[in-house]
C-alpha cells in the first residue's frame, strides 16, 4: 500500500473540499483516512438516484450524528444541489464534510453554492517521488504519476493512456457540452501538448487548430478547471533586462503529453527525454508547494533576449534549471547567471542526471534523485 503525503487533517477542524484529476487516488485515500466515517459515493448509480431526486435526504440522513462528525461525499460536482444540504448541516449541526471531486468547473457555475468560505481546499496531485517506495525515475518519466499508471507494466501503459483520455472526453467534454466540435477539442489537445512546458501563445495556437484566440483560451481554462493542467506564471520582478510575461502550460501528468505526441520509452540523450525530465520535476515542485501551502510559489523566468529559467521559487529566493544531461557544463549555466546577475541573493540550482552532486561555478549541481530527497525534505524552500 502506498502511503499519501496529504493527510487532510483540516477536516477535524473545518469542512473541507479535495479536488484530484481523474484516477489520482482519492477515494482510496478517503477510505484509508476515514474507514469508519459515513460516505457517500455519488459514482454508485443508486446513491447518485436517490439524492439526485431528493437532495434534501442527506439532511434527514445525518441529523442523528453529533457535533464534529465527519461526513464524506465523494464526487460532489455530480449533485451540486447537495450543497446546499451541506451548508445548513454546517451551519446547523456543525458537521464537518469532506467534498471531494474531479472537476471544479460545475461548482463554479452561477447558482452553486460554494458554501461561504466555510470549506478549505485540499488538491490531492499524482503521485510524489517521496511517496513511491524503490522510486524509478524512467518508470515515471514514461508511465507519469497516476497511481494506476506507474505501477502498470509497459505493455499496458498505452492502452491505459488511451481509456484515460477517451473517458476524459466522453464524459468531461462531451458529456457537459463543454466544447460544440468535440474534433477541434482533440486537435487543440494535441497542438497543447506539442506546446506543454513552452510560453503559451494564443495566437499561434488558434492557427494550428483552425480556431479564433478566444476559444483558445476557454479551452485552456477548460483543462484548468477539470484539472488537466495548469499554467506557470512568468516570474515579474524587472530589474534591467525585459521580461515575457507570457504564461508556461504544463498537463497535470507528464505523460499525457508523451501519449498525444505519441512519446514512448523515453531514454536519457533525447531531446523529448529532455522535455520530460522537466516537466516531471515541475510537477514535483507544484506538488510540493501544494502540500506544503505555498500559494503562488512557482514561477519562471524569460528574458526577451533569450535568458531562461525553468523554475523561480519564493520570489525569486530560489532558481532552478533542469537539464537531463549525464554531466553538467558551463554551456547549461547562462541563465541561472543571468538570473544571479539581476538577484544576486538567489540561491542557484540545477537538477541533472550527474553521478555526485557538486558546486560548480557557485551553481549547485544535484542529481535528480537527489533534488527530489531534498525538495521533501524541505531543504530546497
Amino acid at each position: 500500500m502506498i502511503n499519501r503525503y496529504l493527510t487532510i487533517n483540516d477536516a477535524k477542524e473545518d469542512s473541507v473540499f479535495l479536488f484530484g484529476a481523474r484516477q489520482t487516488g482519492k477515494t482510496t485515500l478517503l477510505l484509508q483516512l476515514f474507514p469508519e466515517n459515513k460516505f457517500y459515493d455519488l459514482l454508485e448509480n443508486d446513491t447518485f438516484e436517490r439524492f439526485r431526486r431528493n437532495p434534501s435526504l442527506l439532511r434527514q440522513e445525518l441529523m442523528t450524528l453529533k457535533d464534529g462528525d465527519i461526513v464524506i461525499i465523494d464526487e460532489i460536482q455530480l449533485i451540486p444541489e447537495l450543497l446546499n444540504e451541506v451548508h445548513w448541516l454546517i451551519v446547523r449541526k456543525n458537521l464537518h464534510f469532506i467534498l471531494s471531486g474531479s472537476s471544479a468547473r460545475k461548482l463554479k457555475r452561477k447558482g452553486v453554492n460554494t458554501l461561504g468560505g466555510r470549506a478549505l481546499l485540499n488538491i490531492l496531485y499524482p503521485l510524489t517521488s517521496n511517496e513511491v517506495p524503490d522510486f524509478d525515475l524512467i518508470r515515471a518519466i514514461n508511465h507519469g504519476m497516476i497511481p494506476s499508471h506507474y505501477l502498470s507494466s509497459a505493455a499496458m501503459i498505452q492502452k491505459k493512456l488511451q481509456a484515460y483520455i477517451s473517458v476524459y472526453l466522453k464524459e468531461e467534454i462531451k458529456a457537459e457540452a463543454l466544447v460544440r466540435n468535440l474534433n477541434t477539442f482533440n486537435r487543440f489537445l494535441e497542438v497543447a501538448a506539442l506546446t506543454n512546458g513552452e510560453m503559451v501563445n494564443y495566437n499561434n495556437i488558434a492557427q494550428d487548430c483552425g480556431i479564433d484566440a478566444k476559444t483558445v483560451k476557454e479551452y485552456f481554462a477548460i483543462l484548468e478547471e477539470t484539472l488537466m493542467g495548469f499554467m506557470v506564471p512568468a516570474f515579474e520582478k524587472t530589474v534591467k533586462r525585459r521580461l515575457n510575461q507570457a504564461p508556461r502550460f504544463y498537463f497535470f501528468d507528464v505523460a499525457l503529453p508523451n501519449y498525444l505526441l505519441k512519446r514512448t520509452n523515453l531514454q536519457p540523450g533525447s531531446e523529448d527525454f529532455g522535455h520530460s525530465f522537466e516537466h516531471l520535476m515541475i510537477q514535483e515542485i507544484r506538488a510540493f508547494l501544494g502540500y506544503n501551502n505555498y500559494e503562488n510559489a512557482l514561477t519562471f523566468w524569460h528574458t526577451y533576449s533569450g535568458y531562461e529559467v525553468d523554475a523561480v521559487l519564493c520570489g525569486g529566493k530560489t532558481a532552478i534549471e533542469f537539464k537531463s544531461s549525464k554531466e553538467v557544463q558551463s554551456k547549461h549555466l547562462k541563465g541561472l547567471k543571468a538570473f544571479k546577475e539581476e538577484h544576486p541573493e538567489a540561491r542557484l540550482i540545477i537538477v541533472s542526471l550527474d553521478k555526485s552532486q557538486r558546486i560548480f561555478n557557485d551553481v549547485e549541481v544535484l542529481p535528480a534523485e537527489i533534488f527530489l530527497k531534498k525538495l521533501w525534505n524541505k531543504e530546497i524552500i
